[in-house]
């Protein structure tokens, strides 16, 4: 007995092939699961003029989707008590000890009073530490900042390797006190530099040993070797005003051909749906793959659930609701646990509890322990544009009405 009707399956299939017949989408790898029944749908071509078509086993660029990952390195240091949710991070990162907070968070750089407290680990897991990107406070002297100094993986100014990394992000002041606001992405790249200095190893490295390898992920880390190029499409932006595809990495000598200088947890990582669905999976499962132990389940519970309050994500609530033109109406789901978004309403077809992310590149994968359900949607078109997000909503929407009663 199938867990999914067919006549939702037709749905899913018919939804996802008008996006790549209006050509606004050249590709697409959409995989969703129910208990122990997978279905897989590849359609279109690696390339907007086509080129080979979309595989299963189709390398993707999984932008932010890294972050619900790539936080699996630290909740593994926790469980083994190498991590306390409370210890200062400064033994570790002596770059973030002593910090300096804004008095204005778009006030000069250098009109600063001390922190209340030193930044703990779970100010750094739960993206609370201080410092992040902000779209609503784009254009502050502490954002240009923050570009400039090549902290985020936008380009220009590329990332440098770790230990520079840090060296700079010590150089800038606060944007909050310790713990105050749940702030983007730089608390996902430093939860990558925690797990490595306190591992002694690499971020991946350290990823491999603890997740990847016991999830048999075999093809996910932060670059694609030669052997497997031919796997990864290219990657567009299309152009705003008029639509056109405009590559944004290639493959053959693209950004993510080599070792990066930065492993960057909050975006770094490639994969394919199924090394996806292995995580997310083990996630739903309390911790275990197969029949081993991945995670506990407490650590699995303390990742999948709410940690902030309305204070804290005060800024990301006006983001989803004030400024939906910035991210096409992505963001509203409520909560935030570690490295991902947590649904607390109902805001559309996914249930209280759903948990996973989006990427920019994109990407959406999500978990619902409520029906026991994995959704992955991988594409090569980037969110400069809303096609992507707006298959994103319709994969979701048709997904939960498949499910049988």
């Amino acid at each position: 007995m199938s867990q999914f009707t067919a006549a939702g399956q037709r749905k899913i299939r018919d939804v996802l092939a008008r996006h790549v017949d209006s050509g606004k989408i050249p590709g697409v790898v959409a995989l969703y699961s129910k208990d122990d029944e997978t279905h897989v749908e590849t359609l279109g071509t690696m390339e907007h003029d086509g080129g080979a078509p979309m595989r299963r086993d189709t390398i993707f660029r999984m932008a932010s989707t890294s972050k619900p990952v790539s936080i699996a390195a630290a909740m593994v240091l926790l469980d083994e008590c190498r991590l306390r949710l409370d210890d200062p991070v400064d033994r570790w990162l002596p770059e973030l000890a002593d910090r300096q907070v804004l008095k204005a968070v778009d006030g000069p750089i250098d009109d600063t009073v001390p922190a209340r407290r030193p930044i703990t680990v779970r100010d750094v897991l739960t993206s609370t530490f201080g410092l992040g990107m902000d779209m609503t406070s784009i254009g502050t002297p502490i954002m240009n900042e923050v570009f400039a100094q090549g902290l985020t993986p936008n380009l220009p100014t590329p990332m440098p390797e770790q230990d520079e990394w840090l060296r700079r992000l010590g150089t800038l002041p606060l944007m909050h006190q310790p713990g105050e606001h749940w702030q983007y992405q730089l608390a996902s790249d430093l939860v990558g530099a925690l797990v490595s200095r306190v591992t002694g190893k690499t971020f991946e490295e350290a990823l491999r040993e603890h997740v990847f390898g016991p999830l048999g992920m075999e093809d996910t880390g932060f670059h694609v070797p030669d052997d497997k190029i031919d796997r990864l499409p290219v990657l567009y932006a299309p152009d705003p005003a008029t639509g056109e595809f405009h590559v944004w990495d290639e493959s053959k000598g693209g950004r993510w051909n080599i070792p990066p200088a930065f492993q960057g947890g909050g975006g770094g990582l490639v994969s394919t749906a199924d090394d996806y669905h292995a995580y997310f999976r083990m996630l739903l499962n309390g911790g275990k793959h197969g029949g081993e132990r991945v995670l506990s389940r407490q650590a699995v519970e303390l990742m999948t659930t709410n940690r902030l309050t309305p204070a804290q994500t005060a800024a990301r609530t006006a983001l989803a609701t004030d400024n939906v033109h910035i991210s096409f109406g992505q963001g509203q789901h409520g909560g935030w646990g570690l490295g991902m978004a947590v649904r607390t309403y109902r805001g559309d077809y996914a249930p209280v509890g759903q948990f996973g992310w989006d990427g920019g590149s994109g990407t959406s994968t999500y978990a619902d322990p409520v029906n026991n359900v994995v959704g992955i949607l991988l594409t090569q078109v980037g969110t400069s544009v809303p096609d992507s997000i707006h298959l994103m909503h319709d994969f979701w929407t048709t997904l939960y009405q498949a499910i049988e009663d």
